[in-house]
């Protein structure tokens, strides 16, 4: 998915600590574009904080009528120095990258997009689709990763759980202990450059789960249906709950609506990271590099795919997204 803001904060971020318990960050809504165009609420980044480990980046989106605001339609457009991570609950969406790579994105089911130097993908929801709901996240990639050849992870995980709960772990690993006593342990094959976790948690009404945490990584929770609590703390819907690192545990509470939930996390970053529309950096110069690169390529014919950073695309498909006009003033950190 696309940074589709007219108008895009630059963001240096980093992963500073100043919080000692649960934070809450709270959405806002930003329009995809398109005619009618469909909303995400927009999580990360934040102006008080933009990393959550290596995850810069959380829309949370539907459920969206497909009929009425035309769904996910974003062009083509370009990625740096991030993975891209789609996650659905219902519906369908198409993708399609420079790389070579061609997927449908389907409920339950993780893929995972390296842009590494550079690559370019559109996304859109299959004719199919009636109502989509879902999640787009990004992970930032560390220094000694973000010049990596582009690539594509697809992978299904396995539920843990019973008739009560059910925690699918897209990323890293996770150990949930229940009511009982019993413990439930799932791992992702999926390759990631730093230490992270993604997980999906289903809750009945009632139902109470204990999550393990490593300690030495910070943690979000979204909150996507239901009335849930974190440990004694209620979290509003559509909000996200920041832990910062030393929890080693967190108790999940499902109130008198079924739950769903997404749980994130990862060791922090210990680099900062200039974030700009869709490219993540390190510097201004680099960042105004990849935008002229993405500028001039698009405008190019066709041709040798090795020559350029964000590849070519098949002939036939619509028009690529243009970078919005840079900030007159020179990208940098914020107070």
């Amino acid at each position: 998915m696309s940074n589709m803001e007219t108008t895009p904060e630059e963001l240096v971020c980093s992963d500073h600590h100043a919080c000692a318990g649960i934070e809450l960050l709270t959405p806002r809504n930003v329009p995809l574009g398109g005619p009618r165009a469909m909303d995400v609420r927009r999580t990360l980044p934040q102006k008080q904080r933009s990393l959550i480990g290596a995850w810069c980046f959380l829309d949370h989106y539907g459920p969206d009528p497909v009929g009425d605001t035309g769904g996910m339609r974003v062009p083509r457009h370009p990625h740096t120095g991030l993975q891209t991570v789609s996650w659905l609950f219902t519906g369908e969406i198409e993708h399609r990258d420079s790389a070579g790579f061609h997927a449908i994105v389907r409920p339950g089911e993780v893929n995972l997009m390296t842009a590494g130097r550079g690559i370019s993908h559109s996304e859109f929801s299959t004719p199919e689709t009636a109502v989509l709901h879902g999640a787009q996240l990004w992970v930032a990639l560390p220094d000694s990763a973000r010049h990596v050849l582009p690539t594509f992870a697809h992978h299904k995980p396995e539920p843990m759980g019973n008739d009560q709960w059910e925690v699918r772990v897209f990323l890293g690993s996770l150990s949930v202990s229940e009511g009982n006593g019993a413990d439930h342990y799932s791992v992702s094959p999926v390759t990631t450059h730093t230490e992270l976790v993604g997980a999906e948690i289903l809750m009945e009404p009632g139902t109470q789960l204990r999550i393990a945490l490593k300690s030495h990584h910070e943690h979000g929770i979204l909150l996507d249906s239901g009335a849930l609590k974190v440990d004694a703390d209620e979290l509003p819907k559509d909000n996200l709950a920041y832990l910062p690192v030393g929890y080693q545990s967190i108790t999940l509470t499902a109130g008198t609506k079924p739950v769903r939930a997404l749980l994130i996390g990862g060791e922090p970053l210990h680099e900062q990271i200039l974030m700009w529309w869709n490219f993540v950096g390190r510097t201004h110069e680099e960042v105004v590099k990849f935008r002229q690169q993405w500028q001039a390529e698009i405008g190019a014919e066709p041709g040798d795919a090795s020559s350029k950073r964000f590849g070519d695309f098949p002939e036939g498909e619509p028009a690529a997204l243009p970078a919005p006009v840079l900030p007159t003033v020179r990208l940098r950190p914020r107070d």
